[in-house]
């Protein structure tokens, strides 16, 4: 028997503000929230039926007292789904991000950071 990846947790200051800013980069939508945490995922299925195939899996954003640092020791990848990865930097840029370089050189992704300073990758390619 093997595990599933059904959750990742993220330590911030301010739970809420990042949960919005991810729903608005995957298409999330807030699940549960709760003495400073803030959980989101995909948005249900049409009449409340469970999702075939693969579910992605959630988020969960934790309040703690001490700021972020360094670099992530890991981080998110996202693929644009409908349009250029040029286009999806400059969305996810009016949404709060901002670009970071984390020494990554001349590649074919693009390297941000979200509103807390979490950095994340834009890849060029599309996946379904």
């Amino acid at each position: 028997m093997t595990s599933k990846f059904t959750e990742l947790g993220i330590d911030c200051a301010d739970p809420g503000a990042l949960a919005r800013f991810w729903c608005a980069v995957l298409a999330y939508e807030v699940r549960d929230t709760g003495d400073g945490l803030v959980t989101i995922g995909p948005p249900a299925a049409p009449g409340g039926e469970e999702r075939l195939g693969p579910v992605p899996p959630t988020l969960t954003f934790a309040r703690v007292p001490e700021g972020k640092t360094v670099k992530n020791r890991l981080h998110l990848d996202v693929s644009p789904a409908d349009r250029e990865q040029g286009d999806e930097v400059h969305r996810l840029l009016g949404l709060g991000a901002r670009r970071s370089d984390v020494g990554q050189g001349d590649e074919s992704w693009v390297v941000l950071a979200d509103p807390e300073g979490n950095e994340f990758c834009v890849l060029a390619a599309r996946c379904p």
